[in-house]
């Protein structure tokens, strides 16, 4: 699998910036990807050195849109913790909108 694929995109939240001080990060990532692949693809685009991966499925949450219901779909995340020498700059330099 294309590392470009295994990796959608960083999950941006509260919780998630929160564990950057941990230097652990967080990717929306295939479905079907596994924990080697998730280490080869951020390795291999980020130029950095993991550690571990922890991989969970966010199961679907139920919506209404008046009488309708229906499902998100469910998907895939990972947290990957970097060596303490390494940095993703995702978030660094950043400033918020006013």
């Amino acid at each position: 699998m294309n590392p470009r694929s295994v990796i959608i995109k960083p999950v941006i939240s509260e919780k998630t910036y929160a564990l950057l001080a941990a230097n652990k990060y967080t990717f929306r990532v295939h479905d079907d990807a596994t924990k080697p692949q998730v280490r080869q693809a951020i390795e291999a685009i980020f130029g950095v050195r993991v550690q571990d991966v922890r991989t969970q499925n966010v199961k679907a949450k139920s919506k209404r849109r008046g009488l309708h219901v229906g499902k998100r779909r469910q998907w895939k995340k990972a947290i990957v913790t970097l060596h303490p020498d390494d940095t993703i700059e995702l978030f660094e330099g950043q400033e918020l909108g006013e």
